[in-house]
């Protein structure tokens, strides 16, 4: 019996991956690990999680019919998993997702709340459980080739071709800095979260 392996953190397929840079298996943990560590790298200079999880949120509610969230795009949200503070179900009729979920969109998402919601007493945050991300090999194509890029150009720094090489060398090894090319940034620029 064969054991089911554990789903890979990242952006695109180890098979792809593997394929495109004429990797064989013998390189297999390193062509994996340079996969995760750049969708992790990744997702940190974006500030967002990418790939498709369920989150859990509790958003203030400061009278504000539109509250945001955290992650983007919505996928999923049963309406049994929008409460009150006091663990009551919102009833659907009180508010709507903007976008609407289900769709790609690459904005932001949020709960637009009914007016009717502000006769609710005692109201101090809505929580909310929804499915957020893309599903692997449905990523968008410039942040599947982000990944690619910088998981390669980790693949060579490891192959030792020091393309792209940060960092000096120190007596215990080299030392590599959490860095990027620019080309990559450049791809990422438009799905970094926006901070004011």
């Amino acid at each position: 019996m064969k054991k089911l392996e554990k789903p890979l953190y990242s952006l695109i397929p180890l098979e792809d991956f593997k394929a495109l840079l004429g990797v064989d298996d013998r390189e297999d943990k390193t062509a994996r690990f340079c996969l995760i560590t750049s969708t992790f790298s990744i997702e940190q200079y974006c500030k967002r999680r990418f790939l498709q999880k369920r989150h859990i949120e509790q958003i203030p509610y400061t009278g504000d019919l539109f509250l945001p969230l955290r992650e983007y795009p919505v996928v999923s949200m049963k309406s049994e998993q929008v409460k009150t503070n006091d663990g009551a179900v919102l009833d659907p009729r009180f508010y709507r997702v903007f976008p609407d979920y289900g769709t790609d969109v690459d904005l932001p998402f949020h709960i637009e709340l009914s007016p009717v919601v502000k006769n609710i007493r005692g109201l101090k945050f809505i929580s909310v459980c929804y499915t957020a991300g893309y599903r692997v090999g449905f990523v968008p194509p410039d942040l599947a080739s982000a990944c690619l890029e910088l998981a390669a150009w980790n693949m060579n720094r490891y192959r030792g071709r020091r393309i792209g090489m940060t960092g000096s060398v120190r007596k215990e090894g080299e030392h590599f800095e959490m860095s990027m090319p620019e080309s990559v940034r450049a791809l990422l620029e438009p799905y970094r979260r926006k901070t004011i």
